[in-house]
């Protein structure tokens, strides 16, 4: 018997923010994904630093009720959102209130009250610009002499993520770099004798990666390139990739049933680990 699918569920969610509102949109994605049959109707009102433009946004909510999401730091907007949210009967949450609370009572000190704070020019921020640019500048085997002066290196057979895993490092301010394993090409010597950078294996089971390289070739149309997707083909050199990383004793991470996110999140710990 087939089980009938779950119709989706529609609704509005407003985000409204003094500044860019990517925190909203980051914390509306990841809690929506816990709800497999609600999509979420997506309404970002940022940059919001007037009445007039409070007032706007007011209304819009009035024509498309739904939840409200907001980080708004000026108590008179903050005061015009949440009554007329109270007067319309609509859910709005302050998504930023709880953790500002407890960290003020931790270092018993008030808050800045600073619009986009999290985003001064500060050294953090020149730190993932200049991780970023080095990201680009070692990705694929590029410049394995610069690659000495790595926070990380991944290595890894093709189609094991180690380009996007690399930019999402970089914007932790990680300098990561990344070299291919290609067949019947050695991984060059220098690589092994580096002593700064933590080098670091990605793995996942052959089928899958020969899954998403037949599905590069097809949307590449490519033609006579079957080798590059034979599963045969990739189990060989995913235990030849095995048996490297063992021989020199570098940690792995399985990419399998990983996003680019967890992925990311393992090699930090594993990065912290050996560099407490």
């Amino acid at each position: 018997m087939i089980t009938p699918r779950k119709a989706s569920i529609y609704f509005h969610v407003h985000l409204v923010s003094d500044s860019t509102g990517e925190t909203l949109v980051n914390v509306m994605k990841a809690s929506c994904a816990q709800y497999a049959h609600a999509t979420a109707l997506e309404h970002l009102h940022a940059l919001v630093r007037s009445e007039a433009q409070m007032e706007r946004v007011l209304e819009h909510i009035e024509s498309r009720p739904g939840i409200v999401l907001y980080t708004i730091v000026n108590s008179d907007r903050r005061r015009m959102l949440e009554q007329r949210c109270a007067e319309l009967n609509l859910q709005a949450v302050s998504i930023l209130d709880p953790t500002l609370a407890t960290l003020g009572r931790y270092l018993g000190a008030p808050m800045s009250s600073e619009v986009g704070a999290q985003r001064n020019l500060d050294a953090e921020y020149y730190n993932r610009i200049e991780a970023l640019d080095y990201a680009m500048a070692h990705d694929d085997g590029q410049n394995i002499a610069g690659l000495e002066d790595a926070d990380i290196i991944l290595l890894g057979v093709s189609r094991t993520s180690k380009t996007p895993t690399c930019i999402y490092l970089a914007n932790r301010g990680i300098k990561a770099g990344n070299i291919p394993l290609v067949p019947n090409v050695e991984l060059p010597a220098v690589v092994p004798a580096y002593k700064k950078p933590m080098i670091i294996g990605l793995i996942a089971k052959p089928e899958r990666i020969a899954e998403i390289r037949e599905a590069r070739l097809s949307s590449l149309s490519a033609k006579n390139s079957d080798a590059y997707a034979n599963q045969a083909n990739v189990e060989a050199e995913m235990l030849k990739s095995r048996r490297l990383f063992a021989r020199h004793k570098w940690p792995t991470v399985d990419i399998t049933r990983r996003s680019i996110e967890e992925t990311a999140a393992r090699i930090l710990n594993l990065y912290q680990d050996r560099n407490p």
